[in-house]
């Protein structure tokens, strides 16, 4: 499973960074993919958006919420002896800030606050921060996954994907939702919540 927006869940954070910094006007929809392609608009749009990032991803990142469904999914995963991994494209430091906070290091602290290590069960280990998508993708092969669960399309895209393995789409504002010019994915599951993916893998709603 990937972390970033399919674990937690940033919307609000990164609306109210993003209102403090005077980059988003107050109509805007509280969604992390709205914000962005608002920011990046922006006169040093690609900056500013680069900006709200070390701050919601780092010191702001205990603000962000744990998506719904998730903790049902992996008590699941617990019942039906399913091995869990999550592999997400994370860099240890924002690309702006070379020495500021650990990325990695806040995202582990989110998950243990959150009771990832003790209620929900996931050991440390099971946990991949990968400093790019190909690297992100050579783990997913690598680890031998069978499914992988992402909110961003373009993973799926990529000529070295597994063609293994069962590819779902995490879009809980699919109906809005664009490709962004991109070509569709071939066998891409997309599902809204976490309900609907738990019925798909294991035949089960929680």
């Amino acid at each position: 499973i990937d972390f970033d927006n399919t674990i937690i869940n940033y919307d609000k954070v990164m609306y109210e960074v993003a209102s403090e910094h005077g980059v988003v006007p107050e109509k805007i929809k509280k969604n992390k993919r709205e914000i962005r392609d608002w920011v990046r608009k922006l006169p040093n749009g690609e900056i500013e958006w680069q900006k709200i990032q070390a701050i919601v991803y780092g010191p702001r990142i205990l603000d962000a919420t744990l998506v719904d469904g998730v903790k049902n999914f992996f008590e699941l995963c617990k019942q039906k002896k399913a091995t869990v991994y999550i592999i997400s494209h994370k860099t240890k430091y924002s690309n702006l800030y070379k020495r500021g906070t650990d990325l990695r290091a806040t995202a582990l602290n989110w998950m243990e606050k959150n009771h990832f290590f003790d209620a929900i069960s996931l050991s440390k280990e099971k946990v991949h921060f990968e400093s790019t998508r190909d690297e992100k993708i050579e783990k997913i092969r690598s680890l031998g996954c069978t499914y992988f669960i992402d909110d961003m399309e373009e993973v799926f895209l990529s000529d070295n994907f597994p063609k293994n393995v069962k590819k779902i789409l995490y879009a809980p504002n699919q109906d809005s939702r664009s490709y962004h010019g991109l070509p569709q994915v071939k066998d891409l599951n997309i599902f809204g919540n976490w309900n609907e993916i738990c019925n798909y893998i294991f035949n089960e709603r929680v």
